[in-house]
């Protein structure tokens, strides 16, 4: 079982999978200089872990900023889940806080992609 936990840095968000729960959470400040680097293990495991047949999968993120770099990432994440949300369920918790315009903005926008799985907005 595939188990991932990155602490976070000054540019880099806290980040845990932990296959065995089939949960994934993202946590913190994203402008890494690579975004490769960053999210490129565990995007890989994502995209092949969402093709196997699984009950449930939940996706916490609680994001105080990210940059462009990792807003794509981000919508092919997001557009990843969708997908799998198909054939299986898949849950997602985009945490911030309300008086964060913009994460609450990119939260509605991911949203308004997601179609086939359960998308919450939960504002602190």
């Amino acid at each position: 079982m595939y188990r991932y936990e990155k602490i976070s840095t000054s540019s880099t968000p806290y980040i845990l999978v932990d296959e065995e729960k089939k949960y994934m959470k993202l946590s913190g400040e994203s402008f890494p200089e690579n975004v490769i680097k960053c999210y490129g293990e565990v995007a890989k495991w994502l995209f092949q872990f969402l093709k196997t047949d699984f009950e449930i999968f939940t996706f916490d993120c609680n994001m105080i900023y990210f940059n462009s770099s990792t807003s794509k990432v981000f919508i092919q994440l997001f557009q990843a889940l969708n997908e799998a949300g198909k054939t299986n369920k898949v849950i997602v918790n985009w945490t911030c806080s309300e008086d964060n315009e913009i994460m609450v903005e990119y939260g509605e926008e991911f949203q308004s992609i997601c179609d086939n799985i359960e998308f919450h907005i939960r504002l602190e």
